[in-house]
């Protein structure tokens, strides 16, 4: 601005000096000269008053950097411009002012408020303005206002925390600091709690004894929670054995002259009031070391009275939490306590030895375990040491080997009578067809025949219950989906249950196909609905639902039974009773049942136990009492390619059984063979017969030519398929029927021979005709 003045005078001059010389008039040139000076002035004077604005591009400022400076500094800092707007401020000053608001109209007291404002009418005029001890809740802090900006266009505040000296941080810091460490190390436990009794702090060797990890999280946990007091006034932490060495608890206020508030707790341990008051530091340790071991432990006086039990050994014993036993003899039977004391004596007062001895606790007097003594010796009153192993595990696991094993000898039994009682069956059933051949309705035995008939069908249905059960019944598995089943036994399902119970079914999405008998899956549910509605004698709703579970959700199951693997399962629930915890374990039990006498044979729930199992499955039983129980079946996902859908095969009833040729019955029981050889014989055939299979293999040495056999499996001396093994290395091609009362499954297992079909008992003279007809025809009968 110097430099120009100079050059504007010179133009000024210049130009009036031509005006003269072209006007020749002074007066003119002189007023021309002074206009030009006053606008010069006045523009001048202007740009003083109005300063050039610059455009926005070149004076707005990258706020990026002051922004992460601030956030990194302990400073609430904001900037303001002339007119007043926030323009930048750092992320703790929105903490401490949410909302951001600008300074100087931030929530505060009217006096701190006006400070505030004074400090800001300072800084614009001055260059710096102050406000000290402003409040912002429990927050006091000081605020600098300084103009900034290269036009000093900005005010920068800048709000500070006055630090206020407390005892409380200085305790926090130094128990999570390394003196913590150092404490914990001496054997001290130290702890910082609020007033209102909550842990704030503690240091390592607190929490390890507190919660038994040094890296527990036990801030806002309740202090007085992790001791208990005993009877004398001594304190121990909670979760430690009893009669352990007490603590000595130091107290140290916070505020002084307060007795409540924020307290400093210093904790050691008390050896003068230890446990065996003999003030023995030695007992003390092995009593801590001995409750921290998962075995079961305790120790004895000379005099046989127990001094200390650890958790595990009264877990082992079945004593209850609070339960104190004043000798070891208490903890068993009253046949071994004589035995248990004169051990603890001779262990004590003797040379040092070990032994065992076999004794029943007097929680399980039917299950003996080992008691293990030895005689210790320096440690004060303390003389015997004894162990005892927790084997509620293994107890549990041989109880389910003996269930186990129970449940295989039953099923063993059960098939062993429903096939002796099949062949019985056989031979009423076929005496009842002969006899009906000779009858006409209308006749006077005719109607006690077919009563007969009627009858032995319904203990065939018993046989197979029991083969069910045993598994050893014949299944005919199709690849079907669970919904179909439950749709096509509804109906029936809604007549057996009743006016007062209600029938709920629902279906989940994305089923996978399973391989099962579809009657024999019908029957399941049958009987859990049946089982349901009896459960309800007030009337209720029975629940069925089908559901995917996938390999995932097996996993996390953790079931210990069921694999993992892809299922899609059927639950049955109902609104019942329940079943009592006692009875929920024996409910799948043979002949097991809690209905009254004549209405229940105790076959229902083993019969579905056992199709289920024959089925490849799992089923589990669920209950609470007085909210019903709830049976979930899981059958495993039929992996192989699905096949066109099988449809059950109608039997081609043929009127036409007769036939020619000769048939071979090999059976070792007479009335069986007898019905066979009968029925056979009306049908047209030749028949010979044979009690066992030496007796079939003479027959066929004799020269008789043979067209058809027909075999028992199960046969004393010999049995069938041994003896058609041999047959088929002189007669290759001779057709073979097996019949049985086990399943054909399981025979099939067993029996690696071509080429055989399958006829099971007990059948009926024409079911026995047309397998023969099918077998001499090259076709498989159908049973």
């Amino acid at each position: 601005m110097r430099g120009l003045l100079p050059m504007l005078a010179g133009a000024t001059a210049l130009s009036g000096g031509l005006i003269w010389w072209a006007t020749d008039q002074a007066a003119v040139a002189a007023g021309f000269a002074a206009t030009l000076i006053a606008i010069a002035g006045l523009g001048h004077w202007f740009t003083r008053l109005f300063p050039r604005q610059e455009s926005i591009t070149e004076t707005l400022p990258d706020w990026t950097v002051a922004r992460t400076a601030a956030d990194a500094s302990s400073m609430a800092i904001a900037v303001t411009d002339r007119a007043g707007r926030l323009v930048c401020a750092s992320d703790l000053f929105g903490e401490w002012f949410p909302g951001f608001p600008t300074p100087p109209g931030l929530p505060l007291e009217p006096a701190d408020a006006e400070q505030l404002a004074a400090a800001g009418r300072a800084a614009w005029r001055d260059g710096e303005g102050k406000a000290k001890g402003i409040s912002r809740g429990s927050t006091r802090m000081d605020a600098d206002v300084t103009r900034t900006g290269r036009a000093d266009d900005y005010l920068l505040w800048r709000f500070t925390p006055i630090r206020q000296a407390s005892i409380f941080d200085d305790f926090n810091r130094i128990l999570t600091s390394e003196a913590g460490r150092q404490m914990a190390e001496a054997g001290i436990m130290a702890a910082l709690i609020g007033g209102e009794g909550r842990i704030r702090a503690a240091n390592p060797a607190f929490l390890q004894r507190a919660a038994g990890k040094v890296d527990a999280h036990l801030a806002g946990r309740d202090f007085a929670s992790y001791l208990r007091v005993d009877d004398k006034g001594r304190v121990f932490f909670a979760r430690e054995e009893r009669n352990l060495v007490p603590m000595r608890v130091i107290q140290v206020p916070l505020k002084p002259g307060a007795s409540e508030g924020p307290m400093l707790i210093v904790m050691i341990d008390d050896e003068s009031g230890g446990a065996g008051g003999d003030g023995n530091s030695a007992l003390s340790y092995i009593e801590t070391l001995l409750s921290l071991l998962p075995f079961g432990l305790a120790m004895a006086d000379r005099d046989g009275r127990l001094l200390f039990v650890n958790r595990a050994f009264g877990r082992a014993a079945g004593l209850e939490p609070e339960e104190k036993p004043a000798y070891p003899g208490d903890i068993v039977v009253r046949e071994d306590q004589a035995v248990v004391a004169d051990a603890v004596r001779r262990y004590a007062l003797g040379p040092q030895m070990s032994g065992d001895l076999a004794v029943r606790m007097r929680a399980q007097p039917e299950e003996p375990v080992a008691l293990s003594m030895a005689g210790v010796r320096g440690l004060g009153q303390a003389a015997v040491l004894l162990s005892l192993k927790d084997n509620g595990e293994e107890s549990r696991l041989k109880r389910q080997v003996a269930q186990a094993t129970k449940m295989q000898a039953i099923g063993q039994l059960a098939g062993g009578v429903a096939h002796d009682f099949n062949n019985i069956l056989t031979a009423i059933i076929g005496h009842c067809d002969l006899m009906l051949m000779r009858h006409t309705p209308g006749d006077s035995d005719y109607d006690d025949i077919q009563q007969i008939k009627s009858n032995s069908n319904r203990a065939a249905g018993l046989t197979r219950q029991l083969l069910a059960f045993s598994r050893q019944q014949t299944l005919r598995p199709q690849i079907l989906q669970l919904p179909d089943i439950v749709a096509d036994v509804s109906s029936l399902l809604n007549r057996l249950l009743g006016e007062n119970v209600k029938l709920e079914v629902s279906h989940g999405r994305s089923l996978g196909a399973v391989r099962a008998d579809p009657g024999q899956l019908e029957q399941v549910i049958v009987n859990l609905c049946v089982n349901a509605r009896d459960a309800m004698p007030n009337g209720g709703v029975v629940n069925i639902q089908t559901y995917s579970v996938q390999g995932a959700k097996v996993r996390e199951m953790r079931n210990e039974i069921l694999p993992v693997g892809d299922y899609t399962a059927l639950r049955v629930s109902d609104t019942g009773l329940g079943i009592p915890p006692d009875i929920l374990a024996k409910i799948f039990e043979p002949f097991f049942t809690t209905k009254e006498l004549g209405k229940g044979t105790g076959l229902g729930l083993s019969t579905v136990y056992g199709i289920v199992k024959q089925s490849g499955g799992y089923i589990f039983a669920e209950s609470e009492l007085g909210r019903g129980a709830s049976f979930v079946i899981y059958l495993p996902v039929y992996s192989a390619p699905a096949p066109e859908k099988i449809l059950r095969k109608t039997a081609d009833k043929r009127t036409e059984t007769w036939g020619t040729g000769t048939v071979l019955v090999v059976e070792d029981e007479d009335m069986v063979r007898a019905v066979a050889e009968r029925a056979l014989s009306r049908q047209g055939y030749k028949v010979l017969t044979a009690a066992d299979g030496e007796h079939a293999l003479q027959v066929l040495a004799s020269g008789e030519h043979i067209d058809l056999m027909i075999s028992d499996v199960v046969m004393p001396n010999m049995d069938g398929p041994t003896m058609v093994a041999q047959v088929r290395q002189t007669h290759p091609r001779l057709p073979v029927v097996f019949m049985s009362g086990y399943a054909e499954e399981q025979l099939r297992k067993s029996i690696d021979l071509a080429n055989v079909a399958f006829l099971p008992k007990p059948f009926s003279v024409a079911q026995l005709a047309e397998a023969a007809r099918e077998a001499l025809a090259g076709r498989r009968p159908e049973p």
